[in-house]
């Protein structure tokens, strides 16, 4: 079930919206939704990169093969008898 929601728009932001609809050829909730999804995905674009960039300044090691992770991983956390 989709959420109803208001928002309040001065009157810059108001014909601004208006043109994206105009341009798009589409109602007004699918074109904040698209504008939601594109926030969204810059958002979490800066995340995943400010992610990488933390691991990339760590200092790791040789890092192993991971199927000789896997098994380090498993013997170090196995459950006891």
């Amino acid at each position: 079930m989709a959420a109803r929601l208001e928002v309040r728009l001065d009157e810059e932001r108001k014909q601004r919206l208006d043109m994206l609809v105009e341009t798009a050829g589409i109602p007004t909730s699918e074109v904040v939704r698209r504008l939601i999804d594109e926030a969204w995905e810059a958002v979490m674009l800066e995340r995943r990169k400010a992610a990488v960039e933390r691991l990339a300044a760590l200092e790791v090691e040789d890092v192993p093969d991971p199927d000789v992770l896997s098994r380090q991983l498993v013997k170090a956390y196995e459950p006891l008898p």
